[in-house]
C-alpha cells in the first residue's frame, strides 16, 4: 500500500537518492491548453532538484519534440522522448460518441531506439490524420504496426487499464495488460502509479498494485507534470479556463483535481512510494533503455534525377546559365561574377540537389497553368534563383543582398518562400510527394504572435474580470510585437488597479500560456508577455471571418468556429 504523506518528510538517503528517480511523464506547454512548462524553466528546475535525465510525454503531439531534445541536451540532461496519446475505444476510424465510458483512453508512450521515435512520429500523424474525433486518435492497430522500439506505460486515471477496471473489473483489466505486452514485448509494459493528492489514485493504486501481482508485471512512478513549480497552480487553472471557455468560479467547470502536479524532487517523489520502491527504481531502469539519438549535424535531402550526361553540379550551372543569357542579353563582369560567387557558395554549402528539386516544382506549377508568385523573403536577394525561375525579381536592379539569403559564414538551410495559388497547390504537393517520396515530404503547423493587450482581455475574461476595468488596463499597454509590460515602464499604472487580484499575479510571474488546437491543419499565434506565452487558434475558415479580418473576437467566438470540444482529462 502507498503511503500518502501532505507533511514535511525525512528520507534516509542510504535508502534513496533523488538522482534514482526521473519523471518520465511531463507535460510542456505543447501540451496544448493543458501543460503549463516551458522548456528553459522546466530543464533549469529539474536541474536544480538533481535531476539528470527527463522525458516530454504531450497530449497527442511531438510539437515540442525537437526543441525539448535540444534545450535538454543545453541544460546537460538526457532527452526522453515520447507522446501521451489518445487510444480509440475501438478503431480509430470510428467517429460515433460512446454512451458510456470515454471517447478515448490515454496512454504514455516513450521511445527506446531511433525506430521507436520514428514509430511514435508514425503513430502522431496517424491519429491526426485518420483518428481525429475530439483528439487525435490512435488504436490498437497501429500499435502493432508501430509499435517496435517503443516503452509503454500504462497511463493516468485517464487510461484504459484503471478505466477498465472501473467499468468492467479486474478480469477484464487483467486481460487488456495481456493485450498491451503482447504489443510492446513483457519486458516494455509497465503499470503506472501516482501520488498526486487526486482522492481516487489512492483507490486505483490499490487496484493495480494488486494487478501487478497478479500478471507480475513491473511498476514505475510518475507525477503527471503540468506545471514546473507547485505555485504555478493558479496560472494553470486559470489557463484551463481560457481553454474550456469558463469563468473561474464556475462550480461545474473542469479542474485538474490537484494541486501537485509539478516537477517533484527526486527525494519528495521516494517520500511518497516508500512501500514501493521498485516503482522509484524503474524510472532509472526505463530511463537507461531509452537512448534515442537525433542527428542535428547532416542534412537528409532527397536527391534530384540530372538528365543523362549531367552530375547535379553541371545540371545547376546548365540551368544558371540558361537562364542568365535569357535575363541579361548583354551580360557583364557584375553579372557574371555575382553568379559565379553565389553558384560557389551553394556547390560548397551542399545545396545544389536542393535549389534542383525547388526549381523542379516551380517548373512543374508554371508548365501546369498554376499561378506561381514572384518570390519573397531573402530568397529574392539571390540571382540564382532568378536565373532559375525560383523567384522573378532581379536582384542586381535592386541591389539585394545574398548574404542574407545564404551565407558560408552560417551554416543553415536555405529557406526560399514560394506562393502558389490555392486552386493549384494540392496538385503540387502530389508531384513534389510522387516525384521525391511521400516520406520527404510534409507540412508543417505555424506558430505566429497574438499582441500583449490579448492575452491581458483573456485572462481578465476567465476571471471575470469587468470589461471596462480591462479596459483600462489595455489602455496602458502599447501596440505592436514585443510589447513587454515590465520593460515598458507601464507596470506602474498596470498594477494598482488589481494589485491583490490573479491578474495582477499573473502579469508579474510570468507563468500563464494558453494553447488551443483541435486540427494539424490549423496554425497558433503565440505571444510571450513577461514570459507569459498565449495562442489563440485560427482555422482557415476564422482566417477568413469579418470578425478576424477586425479583430474583433475573443474565445467564444473561436470556439464557435471550431465546433464541439470535448474537455480535455
Amino acid at each position: 500500500m502507498l503511503r500518502r504523506s501532505q507533511a514535511p518528510y525525512a528520507l534516509d538517503r542510504s535508502t534513496m537518492s533523488h538522482t534514482d528517480f526521473v519523471h518520465l511523464h511531463v507535460h510542456s506547454d505543447f501540451s496544448l491548453l493543458d501543460g503549463n512548462c516551458r522548456f528553459d524553466d522546466l530543464m533549469t528546475h529539474a536541474k536544480k532538484i538533481g535531476q539528470d535525465s527527463i522525458a516530454l510525454t504531450d497530449h497527442g503531439n511531438l510539437f515540442g519534440a525537437i526543441s525539448f531534445v535540444k534545450h535538454a541536451k543545453k541544460h546537460g540532461l538526457k532527452p526522453i522522448v515520447g507522446m501521451e496519446g489518445y487510444m480509440a475505444q475501438d478503431s480509430r476510424f470510428d467517429r460515433k460518441k460512446v454512451k458510456s465510458g470515454k471517447n478515448n483512453y490515454h496512454i504514455t508512450l516513450l521511445a527506446r531506439t531511433n525506430q521507436g521515435f520514428g514509430n511514435l512520429i508514425k503513430l502522431s500523424s496517424a491519429a491526426y490524420t485518420e483518428g481525429f474525433y475530439y483528439r487525435p486518435r490512435m488504436d490498437k492497430a497501429l500499435l502493432q504496426e508501430y509499435g517496435e522500439g517503443l516503452m509503454c506505460l500504462s497511463g493516468c486515471l485517464g487510461g484504459e487499464l484503471i478505466q477498465t477496471i472501473r467499468t468492467e473489473g479486474m478480469q477484464a483489466a487483467e486481460n487488456k495488460i495481456g493485450e498491451y505486452k503482447d504489443l510492446f514485448g513483457q519486458e516494455n509494459y509497465y503499470i503506472e502509479l501516482m501520488d498526486n493528492g487526486i482522492d481516487i489514485q489512492v483507490q486505483a493504486n490499490l487496484k493495480l498494485l494488486e494487478l501487478a501481482e497478479r500478471t507480475n508485471t513491473p511498476i514505475v512512478a510518475t507525477n503527471d507534470v503540468h506545471y514546473v513549480h507547485q505555485a504555478d497552480y493558479e496560472a494553470q487553472d486559470v489557463m484551463l479556463c481560457i481553454g474550456t471557455g469558463k469563468l473561474r468560479t464556475d462550480p461545474n467547470r473542469f479542474k485538474m483535481g490537484s494541486r501537485d502536479l509539478y516537477l517533484r524532487s527526486g527525494d519528495e517523489m521516494a517520500s511518497l512510494f516508500t512501500d514501493q520502491m521498485a516503482a522509484i527504481e524503474n524510472t532509472r531502469v526505463i530511463a537507461d533503455r531509452c537512448n534515442v539519438n537525433l542527428d542535428f549535424n547532416n542534412r537528409f535531402l532527397p536527391k534530384f534525377d540530372t538528365p543523362e550526361g549531367y552530375t547535379s553540379e553541371e545540371y545547376f550551372e546548365h540551368l544558371c546559365r540558361q537562364g542568365i543569357s535569357k535575363l541579361y542579353p548583354n551580360g557583364g563582369d557584375k553579372v557574371e561574377e555575382r553568379l559565379q560567387y553565389e553558384m560557389g557558395i551553394i556547390v560548397k554549402m551542399g545545396f545544389v540537389d536542393y535549389f534542383l528539386i525547388t526549381w523542379d516544382f516551380i517548373r512543374y506549377a508554371r508548365d501546369s497553368g498554376i499561378p506561381v508568385g514572384p518570390g519573397r523573403g531573402s530568397a529574392a536577394g539571390s540571382i540564382v534563383a532568378y536565373s532559375m525561375g525560383i523567384t522573378r525579381i532581379d536582384p542586381l536592379k535592386y541591389d539585394l543582398l545574398f548574404e542574407r539569403f545564404l551565407n558560408a559564414e552560417r551554416i543553415s538551410m536555405p529557406d526560399i518562400d514560394i506562393d502558389f495559388c490555392k486552386d493549384g497547390r494540392e496538385r503540387v504537393i502530389e508531384y513534389v510527394g510522387e516525384k521525391y517520396g511521400r516520406d520527404n515530404v510534409c507540412q508543417i503547423i505555424t506558430f505566429g504572435t497574438m499582441a500583449a493587450k490579448g492575452v491581458i482581455r483573456d485572462v481578465g475574461r476567465a476571471l471575470d474580470v469587468p470589461l471596462a476595468e480591462v479596459d483600462k488596463i489595455c489602455k496602458k499597454i502599447p501596440g505592436g510585437p514585443g510589447v513587454r509590460v515590465d520593460t515598458h515602464g507601464y507596470a506602474q499604472y498596470v498594477i494598482p488597479p488589481f494589485y491583490d487580484s490573479l491578474i495582477a499575479k499573473l502579469i508579474v510571474s510570468g507563468r500563464y500560456r494558453k494553447e488551443a488546437i483541435e486540427r494539424m491543419e490549423r496554425a497558433l499565434d503565440e505571444f510571450v508577455i513577461e514570459g507569459i506565452k498565449t495562442t489563440i487558434p485560427f482555422h482557415q475558415k476564422v482566417m477568413k471571418h469579418p470578425a478576424f479580418i477586425s479583430g474583433d473576437f475573443d474565445t467564444k467566438f473561436v470556439e464557435t468556429m471550431n465546433g464541439e470540444n470535448e474537455t480535455a482529462s
